[in-house]
């Protein structure tokens, strides 16, 4: 039987934001949510964008709000998280994201995209952030989702 699915995701350029609607049309009954942050967190350009991240990651500065309707998330068995890459690390909202799920009891998964990244970093720091979190998979993309589903 199908778990009661909720995929999150934060998308700075629109990519994860593409596959998170096709993963949502692939599993029947999935709600989906976007997470935003405030206007003028990031830049429009992707490295200055990268080294405000840095700086959020390094304790140099806040990370930022994760911003979402009120969701409560333990109505799902399933959390899909999705991210883009930002120097091996989730983009630094699903850091947040992350701290708002703290009290979820079910199951998290991370998918994410990236133009090339080192899949065993971008997991590790996933699972670091999810602090607690019963994550049961990391992909990139859409590959797993179907497994976690089962």
């Amino acid at each position: 039987m199908a778990k009661k699915t909720l995929i999150l995701y934060y998308s700075w350029s629109g990519t994860t934001k593409k596959m998170a609607e096709k993963i949502n049309g692939e599993i029947a009954g999935s709600d989906i949510e976007e997470v935003t942050v405030a206007d003028g967190t990031f830049d429009s350009d992707m490295y200055k964008t990268n080294d405000i991240a840095l700086d959020q990651i390094q304790g140099k500065a806040d990370f930022p709000e994760a911003q979402l309707k009120d969701i409560d998330f333990n109505n799902y068995d399933l959390i899909l998280v999705g991210s883009p890459v930002w120097s091996g690390y989730p983009a630094t909202p699903i850091k947040s994201l992350l701290e708002k799920m703290k009290n979820y009891k079910g199951e998290v998964a991370s998918f994410f995209t990236s133009a090339g990244t080192n899949h065993k970093a971008y997991t590790s720091h996933f699972k670091k952030w999810a602090n607690g979190l019963n994550v049961i998979g990391v992909a990139r993309d859409d590959s797993g989702v179907n497994d976690w589903v089962k």
